[in-house]
């Protein structure tokens, strides 16, 4: 499968020399893995702030290739949708998957083996498991009052 994000042409390894504040468009969108966590619709707990992650996933979201089907205008569909970026970062952390990319860059960790970026391969979030690929359902098809019954644990 052709990788839908443009990561040919960056500087090699960028990420580990350029803060996340001063990284190109091109740049921020190649941190993105894949994985379609952030996709999933995730229920917060409003005594304690603590989130849990649901395996109902965005209307936009593919489940077997875990890419958003109409990313430049998901707007139009989904106002809600965050745009992510350094400006943000520190606001949406609570929810943000812990293998993520843009998150772990910010906390000054590596990116893990797994990643397209390391990889060169747009599977290999896949092949580690790590994805969301195949498991998801539609918010179509759940009821708001029935997530919790959906409620999973991270892919790591």
């Amino acid at each position: 499968m052709s990788d839908p994000i443009a990561r040919t042409g960056l500087a090699p390894r960028f990420w580990e020399r350029k803060p996340l504040s001063r990284m190109s468009d091109a740049e921020w969108e190649a941190l993105c893995d894949g994985c379609g966590k952030c996709c999933l619709n995730k229920l917060e707990d409003e005594d304690t702030g603590d989130v849990a992650l649901t395996r109902v996933a965005c209307r936009l979201l593919d489940g077997e290739t875990c890419r958003c089907s109409q990313y430049p205008i998901r707007h139009q569909f989904v106002p809600e949708c965050i745009v992510l970026g350094p400006r943000n970062m520190e606001d949406n952390l609570y929810w943000m998957p812990e293998t993520c990319a843009y998150k772990l860059l910010w906390q000054g960790k590596p990116l893990y083996k797994w990643h397209p970026l390391i990889t060169g391969d747009p599977e290999s979030v896949h092949r580690a498991g790590v994805s969301m690929q195949g498991r998801t359902v539609s918010e179509f098809e759940v009821d708001d009052d029935d997530w919790e019954d959906h409620i999973i644990e991270e892919p790591t």
